[in-house]
Protein backbone atom coordinates (compact mmCIF):
# COMPACT_ATOMS: atom_id res chain seq x y z
CA UNK A 1 0.00 0.00 0.00
CA UNK A 2 1.38 3.66 -0.70
CA UNK A 3 2.60 5.72 2.29
CA UNK A 4 0.44 7.78 1.10
CA UNK A 5 -2.38 6.13 1.55
CA UNK A 6 -1.39 4.46 4.84
CA UNK A 7 -0.65 8.39 5.87
CA UNK A 8 -4.03 9.19 5.02
CA UNK A 9 -5.87 6.23 6.46
CA UNK A 10 -3.84 6.76 9.66
CA UNK A 11 -4.50 10.88 9.92
CA UNK A 12 -7.76 10.38 8.81
CA UNK A 13 -8.58 7.52 12.04
CA UNK A 14 -6.98 9.70 14.55
CA UNK A 15 -8.93 12.77 13.48
CA UNK A 16 -12.08 10.95 14.28
CA UNK A 17 -10.97 9.61 17.18
CA UNK A 18 -10.06 13.23 18.70
CA UNK A 19 -12.61 15.07 16.73
CA UNK A 20 -15.76 13.03 16.30
CA UNK A 21 -17.40 11.70 13.79
CA UNK A 22 -18.88 15.10 12.49
CA UNK A 23 -15.01 16.80 12.54
CA UNK A 24 -16.04 18.57 9.56
CA UNK A 25 -18.84 20.35 10.82
CA UNK A 26 -17.22 21.19 13.63
CA UNK A 27 -14.67 22.43 11.24
CA UNK A 28 -17.19 24.44 9.23
CA UNK A 29 -18.30 26.49 12.73
CA UNK A 30 -14.86 27.23 13.92
CA UNK A 31 -12.45 28.04 10.94
CA UNK A 32 -15.04 29.17 8.59
CA UNK A 33 -17.61 31.11 10.29
CA UNK A 34 -17.14 34.98 10.16
CA UNK A 35 -16.88 37.33 13.64
CA UNK A 36 -14.42 38.60 15.88
CA UNK A 37 -11.89 36.17 17.07
CA UNK A 38 -10.17 36.70 21.36
CA UNK A 39 -6.97 35.35 19.36
CA UNK A 40 -5.17 35.33 16.07
CA UNK A 41 -2.62 33.10 13.95
CA UNK A 42 0.31 35.40 15.90
CA UNK A 43 -0.43 34.55 19.20
CA UNK A 44 1.38 31.74 21.33
CA UNK A 45 -2.18 30.46 22.56
CA UNK A 46 -2.72 29.24 18.48
CA UNK A 47 0.83 28.17 18.26
CA UNK A 48 0.39 25.63 21.30
CA UNK A 49 -2.82 24.52 21.03
CA UNK A 50 -2.14 23.27 17.17
CA UNK A 51 0.87 21.27 17.61
CA UNK A 52 1.24 18.08 18.06
CA UNK A 53 2.42 18.10 21.57
CA UNK A 54 -0.98 18.39 22.89
CA UNK A 55 -1.45 14.89 22.66
CA UNK A 56 1.23 13.97 25.22
CA UNK A 57 0.30 17.39 26.94
CA UNK A 58 -3.58 15.86 27.17
CA UNK A 59 -2.39 12.93 28.83
CA UNK A 60 -0.37 14.70 31.11
CA UNK A 61 -2.84 17.24 32.43
CA UNK A 62 -5.30 14.20 32.92
CA UNK A 63 -2.65 12.72 35.52
CA UNK A 64 -1.57 15.34 37.38
CA UNK A 65 -5.42 16.61 37.47
CA UNK A 66 -6.49 13.19 39.00
CA UNK A 67 -4.16 13.71 42.33
CA UNK A 68 -6.54 16.27 43.76
CA UNK A 69 -9.23 14.11 45.22
CA UNK A 70 -11.99 16.41 44.75
CA UNK A 71 -11.02 16.92 41.02
CA UNK A 72 -11.01 13.38 40.77
CA UNK A 73 -14.08 12.53 42.49
CA UNK A 74 -15.97 14.37 40.17
CA UNK A 75 -14.59 12.18 37.10
CA UNK A 76 -15.14 9.11 38.84
CA UNK A 77 -18.63 9.58 39.99
CA UNK A 78 -19.94 11.92 37.42
CA UNK A 79 -18.01 10.59 34.17
CA UNK A 80 -18.24 7.61 32.02
CA UNK A 81 -14.81 7.84 31.14
CA UNK A 82 -13.81 3.90 31.25
CA UNK A 83 -16.88 3.37 29.19
CA UNK A 84 -17.02 5.99 26.59
CA UNK A 85 -13.52 7.65 26.92
CA UNK A 86 -13.43 8.88 23.48
CA UNK A 87 -16.12 10.78 23.95
CA UNK A 88 -15.01 13.16 26.73
CA UNK A 89 -11.92 13.59 24.72
CA UNK A 90 -13.65 14.92 21.85
CA UNK A 91 -15.82 17.25 23.83
CA UNK A 92 -12.47 18.66 25.39
CA UNK A 93 -10.57 19.12 21.93
CA UNK A 94 -14.14 20.71 20.73
CA UNK A 95 -13.61 23.46 23.91
CA UNK A 96 -9.92 23.71 23.16
CA UNK A 97 -10.54 24.02 20.04
CA UNK A 98 -13.84 26.87 19.96
CA UNK A 99 -12.69 28.71 22.62
CA UNK A 100 -8.58 29.27 21.31
CA UNK A 101 -10.02 29.49 17.11
CA UNK A 102 -13.22 30.11 16.91
CA UNK A 103 -15.50 33.21 17.34
CA UNK A 104 -16.04 34.90 20.53
CA UNK A 105 -20.00 34.08 20.02
CA UNK A 106 -18.89 30.50 19.61
CA UNK A 107 -16.61 30.54 22.66
CA UNK A 108 -18.90 32.04 24.79
CA UNK A 109 -20.98 29.26 23.60
CA UNK A 110 -19.54 26.55 24.47
CA UNK A 111 -18.08 27.83 27.86
CA UNK A 112 -22.04 28.46 28.58
CA UNK A 113 -22.70 25.05 27.99
CA UNK A 114 -20.01 23.99 30.24
CA UNK A 115 -20.80 26.00 33.42
CA UNK A 116 -23.97 24.78 32.67
CA UNK A 117 -22.73 20.67 33.11
CA UNK A 118 -20.46 22.06 36.09
CA UNK A 119 -23.75 23.64 37.84
CA UNK A 120 -24.87 19.76 38.08
CA UNK A 121 -21.71 17.72 39.03
CA UNK A 122 -21.80 17.74 42.82
CA UNK A 123 -21.30 15.22 45.43
CA UNK A 124 -19.38 14.19 48.38
CA UNK A 125 -15.61 12.20 48.24
CA UNK A 126 -15.53 8.82 49.51
CA UNK A 127 -14.03 10.18 53.07
CA UNK A 128 -17.43 12.50 53.41
CA UNK A 129 -15.85 15.74 51.65
CA UNK A 130 -18.50 17.58 49.57
CA UNK A 131 -17.53 19.23 46.19
CA UNK A 132 -18.96 21.08 43.63
CA UNK A 133 -17.37 21.72 39.69
CA UNK A 134 -18.33 25.14 40.11
CA UNK A 135 -16.49 25.89 43.09
CA UNK A 136 -13.36 28.31 42.16
CA UNK A 137 -10.58 27.51 44.00
CA UNK A 138 -11.18 23.60 42.14
CA UNK A 139 -11.82 25.38 38.57
CA UNK A 140 -8.47 27.00 39.27
CA UNK A 141 -6.79 23.73 39.91
CA UNK A 142 -8.18 22.35 36.41
CA UNK A 143 -7.04 24.94 34.80
CA UNK A 144 -3.55 25.52 36.21
CA UNK A 145 -2.82 21.99 36.02
CA UNK A 146 -3.70 22.17 32.36
CA UNK A 147 -2.01 24.88 31.28
CA UNK A 148 0.81 24.04 32.59
CA UNK A 149 1.28 20.82 31.26
CA UNK A 150 0.20 21.73 27.61
CA UNK A 151 3.10 24.41 28.15
CA UNK A 152 5.48 22.30 29.51
CA UNK A 153 5.02 19.65 27.35
CA UNK A 154 5.29 21.94 23.93
CA UNK A 155 8.45 23.49 25.50
CA UNK A 156 9.63 19.74 25.34
CA UNK A 157 8.15 17.84 22.44
CA UNK A 158 6.33 21.33 20.63
CA UNK A 159 7.84 22.46 17.22
CA UNK A 160 9.20 25.78 18.14
CA UNK A 161 9.76 26.59 21.82
CA UNK A 162 8.57 29.81 23.19
CA UNK A 163 10.34 32.77 24.61
CA UNK A 164 9.72 33.66 28.16
CA UNK A 165 7.46 36.32 27.23
CA UNK A 166 5.66 34.35 24.40
CA UNK A 167 5.24 31.83 27.62
CA UNK A 168 3.89 34.37 30.09
CA UNK A 169 1.59 35.37 26.99
CA UNK A 170 0.48 31.84 26.11
CA UNK A 171 -0.70 31.72 29.69
CA UNK A 172 -2.23 34.70 30.16
CA UNK A 173 -4.17 34.02 26.79
CA UNK A 174 -5.39 30.80 28.40
CA UNK A 175 -6.92 33.01 31.33
CA UNK A 176 -9.70 34.83 28.72
CA UNK A 177 -11.91 31.90 28.71
CA UNK A 178 -10.82 30.17 32.37
CA UNK A 179 -11.71 33.36 33.55
CA UNK A 180 -15.32 33.17 32.02
CA UNK A 181 -15.56 29.84 32.95
CA UNK A 182 -15.36 30.75 36.75
CA UNK A 183 -11.99 31.15 37.53
CA UNK A 184 -10.72 33.84 39.62
CA UNK A 185 -8.09 35.89 38.69
CA UNK A 186 -6.02 33.21 36.53
CA UNK A 187 -2.52 33.73 36.30
CA UNK A 188 -1.09 35.98 34.15
CA UNK A 189 2.57 34.60 33.65
CA UNK A 190 4.23 31.46 34.11
CA UNK A 191 6.07 32.12 37.11
CA UNK A 192 2.60 33.25 38.37
CA UNK A 193 1.19 29.78 36.66
CA UNK A 194 3.94 27.92 38.63
CA UNK A 195 3.44 30.09 41.74
CA UNK A 196 -0.44 28.85 41.96
CA UNK A 197 0.46 25.47 41.10
CA UNK A 198 2.70 24.66 43.93
CA UNK A 199 0.44 26.14 46.19
CA UNK A 200 -1.86 23.46 45.76
CA UNK A 201 0.77 21.10 46.43
CA UNK A 202 -0.01 20.11 50.09
CA UNK A 203 -3.92 18.96 48.61
CA UNK A 204 -2.76 16.74 46.01
CA UNK A 205 -2.88 13.20 46.89
CA UNK A 206 -2.66 9.21 45.62
CA UNK A 207 -6.34 8.08 45.99
CA UNK A 208 -7.85 4.31 44.50
CA UNK A 209 -9.40 6.42 42.30
CA UNK A 210 -6.20 8.40 40.83
CA UNK A 211 -4.10 5.41 40.70
CA UNK A 212 -7.72 3.37 38.92
CA UNK A 213 -7.50 6.38 36.42
CA UNK A 214 -3.37 6.00 35.77
CA UNK A 215 -3.66 2.33 34.95
CA UNK A 216 -6.26 3.00 32.66
CA UNK A 217 -4.69 5.69 30.71
CA UNK A 218 -1.01 3.94 30.56
CA UNK A 219 -1.77 0.46 30.86
CA UNK A 220 -5.36 -0.16 29.48
CA UNK A 221 -5.58 2.66 26.55
CA UNK A 222 -9.21 1.99 24.38
CA UNK A 223 -7.23 1.19 21.55
CA UNK A 224 -6.48 -1.37 19.07
CA UNK A 225 -3.36 -3.24 19.20
CA UNK A 226 -1.63 -1.96 16.28
CA UNK A 227 -2.65 1.83 17.35
CA UNK A 228 -0.84 1.19 21.15
CA UNK A 229 2.73 2.09 20.28
CA UNK A 230 2.33 5.12 19.51
CA UNK A 231 -0.36 5.81 21.92
CA UNK A 232 2.58 4.56 24.33
CA UNK A 233 5.43 6.48 23.24
CA UNK A 234 3.05 9.70 23.70
CA UNK A 235 2.16 8.48 27.19
CA UNK A 236 6.13 7.56 27.72
CA UNK A 237 6.94 11.30 26.91
CA UNK A 238 4.11 13.06 29.10
CA UNK A 239 5.06 10.92 32.62
CA UNK A 240 8.62 11.99 31.63
CA UNK A 241 7.99 15.34 31.94
CA UNK A 242 5.38 14.80 35.12
CA UNK A 243 7.43 16.36 38.31
CA UNK A 244 9.10 12.81 40.66
CA UNK A 245 6.42 13.49 43.17
CA UNK A 246 3.41 13.87 41.25
CA UNK A 247 5.20 10.23 39.43
CA UNK A 248 5.61 8.61 42.83
CA UNK A 249 2.28 9.04 44.13
CA UNK A 250 0.31 7.43 40.85
CA UNK A 251 2.93 4.85 41.26
CA UNK A 252 4.19 5.32 37.37
CA UNK A 253 7.59 5.04 36.38
CA UNK A 254 10.24 7.70 34.42
CA UNK A 255 11.95 5.49 31.75
CA UNK A 256 14.88 7.12 30.61
CA UNK A 257 13.80 6.85 26.82
CA UNK A 258 10.61 8.64 27.60
CA UNK A 259 11.67 11.99 26.60
CA UNK A 260 12.75 10.58 22.72
CA UNK A 261 9.80 8.27 22.78
CA UNK A 262 7.79 11.62 23.23
CA UNK A 263 9.84 13.51 20.74
CA UNK A 264 9.68 10.88 18.11
CA UNK A 265 6.17 10.53 18.88
CA UNK A 266 5.18 13.59 18.81
CA UNK A 267 6.93 14.27 15.61
CA UNK A 268 5.09 11.22 13.46
CA UNK A 269 1.55 12.49 14.64
CA UNK A 270 2.68 16.00 13.44
CA UNK A 271 3.40 14.51 9.77
CA UNK A 272 0.81 13.01 9.93
CA UNK A 273 -2.36 15.60 10.89
CA UNK A 274 -0.16 17.76 8.33
CA UNK A 275 -1.78 15.50 5.61
CA UNK A 276 -4.24 17.55 3.36
CA UNK A 277 -6.67 15.49 4.27
CA UNK A 278 -7.34 16.16 7.95
CA UNK A 279 -5.04 19.63 7.99
CA UNK A 280 -8.46 22.08 7.74
CA UNK A 281 -10.04 20.05 10.29
CA UNK A 282 -10.29 20.95 14.15
CA UNK A 283 -8.68 19.42 16.92
CA UNK A 284 -5.73 19.84 19.11
CA UNK A 285 -3.77 20.09 15.85
CA UNK A 286 -4.35 21.69 12.44
CA UNK A 287 -0.33 21.56 11.58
Amino acid sequence: MPLGVVRRSLAQALRARIAGDDAASRAQKIWQAEGERWFTPDDPIWWVHMDASMFAGGIRALLLQSLHPLAMAGVDQHSAYRDDPWTRVQRTSSYIATTTFGTIRHAEQVIGAVRRIHERVQGTTTDGTPYRADDPHLLMWVHVAEVESFLTTYQRFGGRPLSQGQADRYVAQTGVAAERLGVLNPPQSEADLRAVLAGYRPELVSSPEARQAARFLLREPPLPLLARPGYHALAAGAVNTLPTWARRELGVVRRPAGATTGVVATTAVRWLMSDPSVSDRPGLVKS
